[in-house]
């Protein structure tokens, strides 16, 4: 786990597939992912995520989850699993992304590249009001910030026809940004926001 990046402290070792088969068989259950979530157990609050039901979220328990953040993997799971479906996601996308903690601010871009993953009914316009957060911290040197920044402008930009053509405007707009985190995150979302496969299936 340490060698890609994930904090090994309070881990138990215990993969995703195996946590995914434990949240079926107990459903949705929102005392209970409390319970897991203050256990401090790394796998313990991943399956809180995928457990907990995102209609009795509420934005005071988004806040004390992301504030115990201390891996991009327990971030990315709590964002894709159910922060992405409650009331406040697109709300705490912006607020989270102009944060100074690494994992919070990596949570708000994550949070972009889910929603417009899973969001299948936002109006384009929800996903462009995302760009001068995308824009603004592409500076960000910080790794796990640069990745989530690419992240989310490439997943936009896959979304459709109309927000590949705007997102490819805003990897125009990072690739005059001084700055090599810019430059990464701009070099990386253009070879696939124009790349053949991804023209082909917006075809």
């Amino acid at each position: 786990m340490a060698h890609f990046g994930i904090n090994p402290e309070s881990a138990l070792g215990i993969k995703i597939p195996v946590l995914r088969g434990i949240a079926k068989e107990l459903g949705k259950d929102h005392e209970l992912a409390q319970d897991l979530w203050e256990s401090g157990e790394h796998e313990a609050r991943i399956l809180a995520s995928m457990i907990d039901d995102p209609k009795l979220v509420t934005e005071e328990q988004l806040e004390r989850w992301a504030a115990d953040f201390n891996s991009w993997d327990l971030c990315d799971q709590c964002c894709g699993n159910l922060f992405d479906r409650t009331l406040f996601a697109y709300e705490k996308a912006l607020e989270w992304s102009s944060r100074e903690a690494e994992f919070v601010k990596r949570a708000g871009f994550a949070l972009m590249a889910y929603l417009a993953v899973h969001d299948k009914k936002a109006p384009d316009e929800a996903f462009e009001s995302f760009y001068p957060a995308i824009v603004g911290q592409a500076r960000d040197e910080r790794n796990f910030v640069k990745k989530a920044v690419n992240w989310a402008l490439r997943q936009i930009g896959k979304r459709s026809r109309s927000l590949n053509e705007s997102a490819l405007a805003v990897v125009a707009e990072i690739e005059q940004l001084d700055s090599k985190a810019a430059r990464w995150i701009a070099a990386d979302a253009r070879r696939e926001l124009t790349g053949e496969k991804v023209q082909a299936r917006l075809r």
